[in-house]
């Protein structure tokens, strides 16, 4: 299935580029390399619909500004965001702004190419929504208070210490309380726990509005 499928890998670094290319590629993927934000947009307008894997921190034009242009223009592919360690707050915000995954550098081949296999779920199975905010509501109802918080905090984009200082309690109770919500949550990664918080609030988080002015 994966063998007509076409990956969008942007990023100025060039050594990024070829690694996330040579394990999509060997997995059956086709991948385009771009080596800009720009150069993506320019080209994306008319060219084959596929995922995009698009870094976060990029010159002239980040990934989030390319994620909104995207929008502004109609260009309706899936986006999982490519962030460094401790840009946990930037991931949160293309999360928000419709991006489906993130992977934070570096990351292993097993988890880049879950991501992408997730993005084309929803690239071919135009009905594949995310869940209903009902349904969020019900999976979120199982959580304590305190498990609550400590989402909330993640879905602001704080780390665990800033959590942890305004909760009043040590950065080790907030690790406890973050396994048992993603346990209760029925998720593996902080992206899952985040679509569902984001489902709740919104009620649509596929539905990406550009940013008000």
């Amino acid at each position: 299935m994966s063998n007509e499928h076409l990956v969008y890998v942007v990023d100025d670094d060039d050594a990024v580029r070829r690694s996330a290319a040579f394990m999509l590629r060997h997995a059956g993927f086709q991948v385009r390399p771009v080596e800009s934000g720009i150069a993506f947009l320019k080209l994306a307008k008319n060219a084959e619909r596929g995922c995009v894997l698009l870094d976060v921190r990029m010159p002239e034009m980040n990934g989030l500004e390319v994620q909104q242009e995207m929008v502004k223009q109609g260009i309706d592919m899936p986006v999982v965001i490519l962030t460094g360690h401790g840009d946990v707050e930037i991931a949160v915000q293309a999360m928000r702004a419709g991006a489906i995954n993130f992977l934070e550098k570096p990351y292993e081949k097993e988890a880049l190419l879950a991501a992408m296999e997730e993005g084309f779920d929803r690239l071919d199975n135009r009905d594949l929504k995310e869940m209903a905010s009902s349904e969020a509501k019900v999976r979120l109802a199982c959580l304590t208070g305190r498990e609550r918080d400590v989402l909330d905090g993640l879905m602001s984009g704080y780390p665990n210490k800033t959590i942890a200082y305004d909760l009043g309690i040590s950065p080790r109770t907030v690790e406890i309380y973050r396994a048992n919500m993603m346990e209760k949550l029925r998720v593996r990664s902080l992206a899952e726990a985040l679509r569902i918080g984001f489902a709740a609030e919104t009620g649509d988080p596929l539905t990406v509005k550009p940013m008000q002015h």
